[in-house]
């Protein structure tokens, strides 16, 4: 082979920049635990595949397929370049063996998308190519293989399907309220891999700060030196504790048709991801692999979701979080005084006779005596 060959074929396998890679490493790492809990679910749900090859006749992938191969720009190394070499390094990073095939559509809405039944394709706007550096859009690029490694591809081309769907039989009764409560649920699921997939382009591009760029332009456009990351991160904290009951409702109302979350709050969540132990411990070489997938177990992943959802209730600013959490609250102290009383009762009933307990005794109250003598104390 010739030395130009050899560094051709080099350059198709190593990242342009010397970056960590991440061998073996799946998509667990990296994903928001309500985006694992229902993937790890579906994965053990026996039969699931064969549902869904019976299902992709009726989805119009192949047609996709087509309409990006014949009305759109196929990256590669004869066209755009940078984005193909991007691409084979975000691959290269996350150790994903097929390299997906990768479409530039004219759109001057900036967005980008991973779908496909089979096979995973990934499409990006004009719009998102012109507005994105270089780095950004490493971290956009980084961001949609990771959708492919966790296999999100195939839900989302189900919830585009659906979605059409519901426009279709608007008019028939009921008919629309039972596809568009399927279509909530899955978008509900989705806004939470948005933010699993944030992660795996930050796992990619390595760098923070391009991260939050790339999120403040999709929300800013390119005025980038107009802009700042602090300021653009206070307006989350703004957003997350601004308001009363009324503005809570409407920011329900506002997410519910969205399939990502508010660019704000994706930048918050990343930068909060960011300083964990999990990624400092990911970027160390500590990670699960993919070979352990088949040992995950589906309790846990749900424990994990519903733990999530719990921390982020009670770390919420948000008024109606507020109420729901001081209504739990009050909720758990009124169960947990009446827990008392019937143990005290059952233990008075058993511990004492009738005629050994004089009627007129004092009793000692339970919280007054110190934790080491209170049997029904915690801990």
């Amino acid at each position: 082979m010739s030395d130009v060959g050899h560094e051709q074929n080099e350059h198709e396998s190593m990242p342009s920049r010397q970056r960590r890679r991440f061998p073996g490493i799946s998509s667990r790492a990296y994903e928001h635990p309500a985006d694992r809990s229902a993937l790890v679910a579906l994965r053990k749900l026996s039969g699931f595949d064969t549902v869904f090859k019976a299902l992709s006749g009726l989805l119009p992938e192949r047609s996709l397929r087509l309409l990006f191969l014949s009305d759109s720009v196929r990256v590669s190394d004869m066209q755009f370049a940078h984005l193909n070499d991007m691409l084979r390094d975000a691959c290269h990073i996350l150790d994903l063996e097929q390299v997906p095939p990768m479409y530039v559509t004219q759109d001057p809405q900036p967005n980008a998308m991973c779908i496909g039944l089979d096979e995973p394709i990934i499409v990006v706007t004009t719009g998102l190519v012109e507005l994105l550096d270089e780095e950004e859009m490493r971290a956009v690029v980084g961001h949609e293989v990771g959708h492919a490694l966790s296999g999100h591809a195939v839900y989302r081309t189900i919830l585009l399907f659906l979605t059409n769907l519901a426009l279709r039989v608007a008019w028939i009764p009921l008919g629309n309220v039972a596809i568009m409560a399927i279509v909530t649920a899955l978008r509900e699921w989705f806004r939470k891999s948005e933010l699993s997939a944030d992660r795996a382009g930050l796992l990619v591009g390595q760098d923070l700060q391009a991260s939050m760029r790339g999120l403040m332009k999709i929300a800013g456009g390119n005025h980038l030196h107009e802009m700042n990351v602090d300021a653009f991160l206070e307006q989350a904290e703004e957003y997350e504790a601004g308001g009363d009951l009324r503005d809570s409702v409407l920011k329900i109302l506002n997410v519910l048709p969205r399939t990502h979350p508010f660019a704000t709050v994706r930048a918050a969540e990343l930068r909060k991801w960011a300083a964990t132990r999990d990624y400092q411990r990911i970027m160390d070489g500590h990670y699960p692999r993919r070979d352990e997938d088949k040992d995950t177990s589906v309790s846990d992943s749900f424990r994990q979701s519903a733990a999530s959802y719990a921390n982020e209730v009670k770390r919420s600013k948000d008024p109606l979080m507020k109420l729901v959490t001081d209504i739990a609250g009050g909720a758990g102290d009124l169960a947990g005084d009446f827990g008392g009383r019937v143990r005290r009762g059952f233990a008075g009933f058993a511990g004492n006779s009738p005629k050994d307990a004089p009627k007129d005794a004092p009793r000692e109250p339970r919280d007054s005596r110190p934790d080491d003598e209170n049997p029904d104390a915690d801990g």
